[in-house]
C-alpha cells in the first residue's frame, strides 16, 4: 500500500527523507519504505507523524479526506460516593 499523503505532507514543508527519519528516529532507506508501503508503518512512528504533520492517523493511511486531528477528549467527571 502506497502512503501518498505520508510523502505530500512531508514535500509541502519542503523536507527531505533524511530529515523526517532523523525526527523519527529511524533511517532514511526505513523512513523509503514507509512511503512507499515496503514496509508496515509502526504505531509509534504513525502516532509520531500524526503529530508532527497537525493530523489524524486516519489521515495519513488514507482512511478520512478530512486532515483535522480528532478533537482532545474531554476528562469525564468522577464521581465522588460519599
Amino acid at each position: 500500500m502506497l502512503f501518498p499523503r505520508i510523502r505530500a505532507l512531508r514535500e509541502d514543508k519542503d523536507l527531505r527523507q533524511k530529515d523526517l527519519a532523523a525526527y523519527l528516529d529511524c533511517s532514511q532507506v526505513a523512513y523509503s519504505y514507509y512511503e512507499l508501503g515496503s514496509r508496515d508503518i509502526p504505531t509509534e512512528i504513525l502516532i509520531k507523524l500524526a503529530k508532527f504533520h497537525h493530523t489524524s492517523i486516519d489521515y495519513l493511511l488514507g482512511l478520512t479526506d478530512d486532515p483535522v486531528p480528532y478533537p482532545p477528549r474531554k476528562q469525564k467527571k468522577m464521581l465522588s460516593h460519599d
